[in-house]
């Protein structure tokens, strides 16, 4: 099938750096949704049945940090993949709280699409 139709939400507090990966990600045919915090996420992850993966920014205001917004997704919705990623801190896929992949910013866009495949297996 490729990555055509499937539906990623895309968690970035800084808008530039969310229209970057955004279009990246809907020029290899993904169907992309935006929240610029973690409330924003959880109510499209609620409204939005079909999202597969979701990729957050550690680092936002709101309720919730992306760390623990990822907490909340394995424990909600268990079958979405989740990729995280900072600009401040560094971690390793190992030290995540969830099973997942972790990117430091800048992005290597190549790289992500490399992972969001195999994550989901197209």
């Amino acid at each position: 099938m490729g990555q055509k139709g499937i539906t990623v939400i895309v968690v970035e507090d800084e808008p530039l750096v969310r229209l970057d990966i955004v279009m990246s990600l809907e020029n290899e045919g993904f169907i992309v949704l935006e929240a610029s915090n973690a409330d924003q996420a959880i109510d499209l992850l609620t409204e939005r049945p079909e999202i597969r993966l979701m990729f957050t920014d550690i680092d936002m205001p709101g309720s919730m940090d992306g760390l623990k917004l990822a907490e909340a997704v394995r424990d909600r919705w268990p079958p979405v993949k989740i990729i995280v990623a900072s600009g401040h801190r560094q971690l390793t896929d190992e030290l995540l709280p969830v099973e997942g992949r972790f990117f430091s910013k800048p992005y290597d866009h190549a790289r992500i699409i490399t992972t969001i495949r195999e994550m989901l297996a197209v």
